[in-house]
């Protein structure tokens, strides 16, 4: 969602700096564009690295027999990535 809210942003924010030429006396529309630009790179970025910051998920699994006949002990671990399934 903030990739596409990032997108959005810019395209908004070059609309209001390239593609207007309304003049209002109380705001300047080009600086809010670049402002908007800007702001939807920053989104942008920060949600790439969301996105793409390694997740990790551990699973552990004991199972025991009784330690008077030899019992065993049974450990497994699983580290799991966004793009692994478990």
């Amino acid at each position: 969602m903030s990739i596409g809210s990032g997108i959005a942003l810019f395209v908004i924010g070059a609309v209001l700096a390239f593609a207007l030429n309304i003049t209002v006396t109380w705001v300047d529309l080009h600086l809010i564009g670049y402002l908007l630009m800007g702001a939807g790179v920053i989104v942008f970025v920060i949600g790439l690295v969301f996105m793409l910051r390694k997740r990790q998920s551990i699973t552990t699994v004991r199972s025991t027999h009784d330690p008077a006949t030899g019992g065993s002990v049974a450990e497994r671990r699983t580290a799991v990535t966004p793009d692994e399934t478990p």
